[in-house]
């Protein structure tokens, strides 16, 4: 049985034709345009759907989509990168299609795919933490897509690891996410960088702060830069804290690691281990939790929605 994938962002759709080994026969992209006009957007999407799925039948539609889904009801009560608000998509793309479709999350979509697909293939329970331009996160539970009250829960980078600390888009101040996310990264090398003008950053990125990227710090700490290491051995610290508090509620077999930033491999993901595994709950002789890194890139999202539709 095929089922089609859906990953709606704020400048691009994905769309996949997956089959029941999460494999993808089909995909392609497509501009999401003026998204303040959902109608528009979602009968895009279906005659995409349409196209794609052109003498290929397929069984049910998944989506994942940014914001405050309410999954059960089948409408995204709350997008602010789309600027939708109770959009019933569900209803809307079934209309459409004739197909049954089911919608969650896109970071929950995204760990769904991981879990089945990818990196957590091996393990009943996972966690899938992106780190972005803020940090997201999605959970498995005993094999089963976790997502909270109301589909509201599983927003990580938004438990405060820094009492009063900066300031975050949510109202808050000290969230996960604005010690780990990529933006917080590039924050702290522009920083860093300002206060150390003899560090290897600023030949790295031509004499420019504003070319200062995720790479930045890390690529000049492997060169012995003293300044981006101080940069890095920061933000392992802020994500290793994060993950313990990940580890102390879900006590997850394994967290995988999404995002540009996770391109570092075992430099990143070594010292974070051995940080989680000195200081998680329970000590050495407790339950270990395993730190990956994701396997399907951009693809997760398409090929979790698609597990979603099709209860893979």
């Amino acid at each position: 049985m095929n089922f089609i994938g859906i990953d709606i962002g704020g400048t691009n759709v994905k769309l996949a034709l997956v089959d029941s080994n999460g494999k993808i026969l089909k995909k392609s992209v497509i501009k999401t345009g003026d998204a303040r006009d959902f109608a528009a957007v979602i009968d895009n999407i279906a005659q995409e759907v349409s196209r794609l799925a052109f003498n290929q039948p397929y069984e049910a539609i998944g989506a994942g989509c940014p914001g405050a889904i309410n999954s059960a009801a089948g409408i995204v009560e709350y997008s602010p990168n789309l600027y939708w608000k109770n959009v019933p998509l569900a209803r809307l793309l079934s209309q459409k299609t004739n197909k049954e479709t089911r919608i969650t999350n896109d970071a929950n979509a995204a760990a769904l795919g991981e879990h089945r697909f990818g990196a957590g293939k091996n393990y009943t329970d996972t966690a899938l933490i992106t780190l972005g331009t803020g940090v997201g996160g999605g959970f498995v539970v005993d094999g089963k897509l976790f997502e909270g009250y109301g589909s509201m829960g599983t927003e990580i980078g938004h438990t405060v690891i820094t009492q009063n600390g900066e300031p975050c888009a949510c109202g808050r101040r000290g969230c996960f996410e604005t010690y780990a996310s990529a933006t917080a990264l590039i924050r702290e090398t522009k920083k860093m960088m300002e206060s150390h003008r003899a560090s290897a950053m600023w030949s790295y990125t031509g004499g420019s702060i504003f070319k200062a990227d995720g790479r930045t710090a890390f690529e000049c700490a492997k060169q012995g830069d003293a300044a981006a290491q101080r940069v890095v051995d920061a933000y392992i610290r802020a994500l290793a804290e994060g993950l313990l508090n990940v580890v102390a509620i879900f006590r997850s077999q394994a967290i995988i690691l999404g995002g540009g930033v996770c391109a570092q491999g075992a430099y990143l993901t070594n010292p974070v281990q051995e940080y989680v595994d000195a200081y998680r709950y329970g000590g050495a002789d407790s339950l270990r939790t395993v730190i990956l890194t994701a396997e399907l890139g951009n693809d997760a999202g398409v090929i979790g929605a698609a597990c979603l539709g099709g209860g893979i």
